[in-house]
């Protein structure tokens, strides 16, 4: 059985609840149930096959240190639940073009010297997969890093709103070089938009009209900072809005919805807390409304998603598949090139492991 090399690009609260989340399951016993995860073997790959090649990132502080210190290191904030034994992974200097917006500019320093060889380094270490966790609103720096994944012939998840997997332009080029992407904007286990959803289809499946809704959305990690920089926000509440509205059957009006971050609150730390409101009709045009908060740590509510999402990239790869893989991607991720309601896309993505799983001998 071979390994799944996984390359991570931003080493930020994200990076760290994925690489905790690894070793904290490494040695899960099979067929364990775990919170967050589909299987502990998925398509044949268990947890601990996870294996990352290096980490990339622009800050000072980050930079030159080994991956299981710098998942540690401010201005990363989350839960630590796990203590991550030195890896001999090295943080590699990346490329900054939008990445490091006006707030994080100050309080992140850019690491002094050029921008290391990515494309060598993915060759190097036969990187399989390629995960972004860039900020929010780095477009250009997404697309500079697509074209080294592209490149150095990597399998590629992008985590973030910028829209690659869901556009027929980067479909086409990934499909020209054979290789598959998954994406856009990952999901978490149970948050704001997954609940906002579920909600909806409530609604739906009751036969209550939805006239109004909102989600607001506050925090204290670095990914809340840079989007008081409201420039940046463009994708963001392009990619939850679409997540939440394709799930209806009409169209209720632009100005009747809203999702999307409000503020940045320090001392919340990696939690989030999402406040949600629903208002609509019943039988006799009667008023329902519904009111509810969420509160999560951020980074851990999606790292058991990209766990499974990284095997469910090594399977496409195995099976020479290429541009965007829409049954996982419908699960994984708020916008994928295809979005089903989210039964549909866990059905899909259970036909998707067993039809491309590794095939295991049966004995005589």
């Amino acid at each position: 059985m071979s390994k799944i090399k996984v390359a991570i690009i931003g080493i930020g609260n994200c990076a760290s609840s994925l690489v905790q989340g690894v070793y904290y399951y490494h040695k899960a016993i099979e067929g364990e149930v775990i919170p967050g995860i589909m299987h502990t073997r998925l398509g044949g790959y268990h947890i601990g096959d996870i294996e990352f090649s290096f980490g990339i990132d622009i800050d000072i502080n980050k930079v030159g240190k080994d991956l299981a210190e710098a998942i540690y290191t401010k201005p990363n904030n989350t839960y630590k639940f796990c203590n991550v034994p030195k890896l001999d992974v090295p943080v590699v200097r990346g490329m900054t073009h939008d990445g490091l917006g006006y707030y994080l500019s100050q309080i992140i320093k850019k690491a002094p010297g050029p921008t290391a060889d990515i494309v060598g380094l993915l060759k190097q270490t036969k990187t399989d997969v390629v995960i972004s966790y860039l900020p929010v609103g780095s477009e250009e720096a997404t697309k500079w890093y697509v074209e080294q994944v592209l490149t150095a012939g990597c399998a590629f998840i992008n985590c973030i709103p910028v829209f690659i997997a869901s556009q027929k332009y980067w479909q086409k080029r990934f499909i020209e070089k054979g290789l598959p992407v998954f994406g856009d904007d990952i999901k978490s286990q149970v948050g704001a938009t997954i609940l906002h959803r579920v909600l909806v289809n409530l609604f739906n499946d009751r036969g209550v009209k939805l006239e109004r809704t909102s989600q607001l959305n506050v925090g204290g990690n670095t990914d809340f900072l840079n989007m008081l920089e409201r420039a940046r926000l463009q994708s963001k509440k392009i990619s939850k809005t679409q997540a939440v509205t394709s799930q209806l059957k009409y169209d209720i009006g632009e100005e009747n919805i809203y999702i999307g971050p409000s503020d940045y609150v320090a001392w919340l730390k990696d939690r989030k807390w999402a406040h949600m409101r629903l208002e609509g009709r019943t039988f006799g045009d009667v008023p329902l409304n519904i009111e509810l908060k969420l509160e999560v740590w951020d980074s851990p509510n999606s790292a058991g998603v990209m766990i499974d999402a990284i095997r469910c990239a090594k399977l496409a790869l195995n099976h020479g598949m290429s541009g965007a893989i829409v049954e996982p991607s419908s699960y994984f991720f708020k916008s994928p090139p295809v979005q089903y309601p989210d039964h549909i896309c866990r059905e899909k993505t259970e036909n998707f492991i067993k039809k491309y799983g590794l095939k295991t001998k049966k004995r005589r």
